[in-house]
């Protein structure tokens, strides 16, 4: 069933390479910061930096989180990122299913101590 949402994101960011996409995608799953992080190996970017117009291969790396994460995942995003100025874009999502919401948001909670 479709729900709709107000909590959700999605936060784009490239890096220079996979191995890099699958290391801060793993430390951010980690610590609970996404709660996946989708890897896209091959995109390629052409932009300004320092007055020039340059071109990049670069890996497009996709991390579902919540708002309420998203100040720790920026600060964190930066203290790992290789770039001097990481893409960080945050994409609102409108709607998804209540099975995957549910997951989502359950994966970036700590899990409960249980004791016997």
């Amino acid at each position: 069933m479709l729900e709709s949402t107000s909590s959700a994101r999605i936060v784009m960011t490239t890096v220079i390479s996979p191995e890099e996409a699958a290391r801060l995608g793993r430390t951010l799953v980690e610590e609970r910061l996404a709660a996946c992080a989708t890897m896209l190996p091959a995109v390629n970017s052409i932009y300004h930096w320092k007055d020039q117009i340059e071109s990049s291969a670069e890996c497009l790396l996709l991390l579902k989180t919540a708002a309420d994460r998203l100040t720790a995942l920026e600060a964190r995003l930066n203290e790992l990122h290789s770039y001097q100025t990481p893409e960080f874009l945050v994409l609102a999502v409108e709607a998804g299913s209540h099975a995957y919401l549910a997951w989502l948001h359950a994966s970036l909670r700590e899990p409960e101590i249980k004791f016997a």
